[in-house]
């Protein structure tokens, strides 16, 4: 019984921090301006306000949203893009994009203080001041 609880309560702490993956093309509401994600020609364009910020190639839009408040502001993003993900930070104005140089995608993400925590098809990464890591095992809880 004790093993159930236990898994139980792994089970539920796990699926409240990771993040679901969203296409949605906005406008979202971030504490920088308004975030919306627009196609053009073969290329998306981030823009804040109807101004462009960002050009990312990708075949499709996908992004994980940090938005840990009553109001769905969102903080950061993780984008999907062809060469890899890239983490816009909306708590700077102009927001901070990092990209992470490698080619990946990215099945489920954890958002820290400063840095986010990734899985992907080979293996777990963090981003962290545009620093990209390869995890491995650690004692670190990622909530």
């Amino acid at each position: 019984m004790k093993r159930l609880f236990i898994a139980a309560l792994a089970a539920t702490s796990f699926a409240t921090s990771v993040y679901a993956q969203s296409s949605d093309a906005g406008p979202l509401v971030t504490p920088s301006g308004k975030l919306q994600f627009v196609r053009a020609d073969r290329d998306f364009v981030g823009m804040l306000d109807n101004q462009i910020f960002d050009r990312f190639g990708a075949n499709t839009l996908t992004h994980f949203d940090d938005s840990s408040d009553a109001n769905d502001t969102v903080k950061r993003t993780l984008v999907q893009t062809d060469s890899g993900p890239v983490l816009y930070d909306f708590r700077h104005n102009p927001p901070i994009v990092e990209r992470s140089g490698k080619r990946m995608t990215v099945k489920r993400v954890f958002w820290q203080n400063d840095e986010v925590v990734m899985q992907s098809s080979q293996g777990w990464f963090r981003l962290k001041r545009g620093v990209l890591t390869n995890l491995q095992s650690s004692m670190t809880i990622y909530h």
